[in-house]
């Protein structure tokens, strides 16, 4: 399993924790960037995790600003990309089973690195469910292939 990460300058801290975290648990990651903490617009590293995901580099998608919202809409603006900014373990735990998320925005003036360790490792082993949500999700698939081109 591939993973990336990257933030803006507000997430840069927590975003490398979570590297380090996720290496010594035996995960495969890509940062993303920024590799310094300097002020970055958070849309040019969403976008590159998004490609990610489409280009299938990535299995799952990490990203991290201040709040978490910003990057949530970068990244859910990208056909086959379903982000879910996550707060809890509850959230993460639906956005797998219920939304087949595979990108998780965090907020990283919200939220402390071991809950947000915790968060992301359910994220990432929860299984999607399919039954009764994989018509939505499809249902998701079809509006973006019929609105998006990006």
């Amino acid at each position: 399993m591939k993973i990336g990460i990257a933030s803006d300058h507000a997430g840069f801290e927590l975003k490398e924790y979570l590297k380090e975290s996720l290496k010594k648990e035996g995960y495969s990651i890509i940062d993303y960037g920024p590799e310094v903490k300097k002020v970055v617009d958070y849309p040019d590293y969403g976008e590159k995790v998004a490609r990610g995901i489409q280009n299938k580099e990535i299995d799952y998608g990490i990203l991290i600003c201040g709040t978490g919202i910003g990057m949530d809409i970068v990244a859910n603006k990208f056909k086959g990309v379903r982000a879910a900014r996550c707060c809890s373990i509850y959230d993460a735990v639906l956005a797998r089973e219920h939304n087949n998320a595979n990108v998780i925005t965090l907020g990283g003036r919200l939220i402390g690195k071991d809950l947000a360790f915790e968060i992301v490792k359910i994220f990432i082993s929860t299984p999607f469910t399919k039954g009764r949500h994989l018509k939505r999700v499809n249902k998701i698939k079809r509006i973006e292939n019929e609105r998006y081109t990006c």
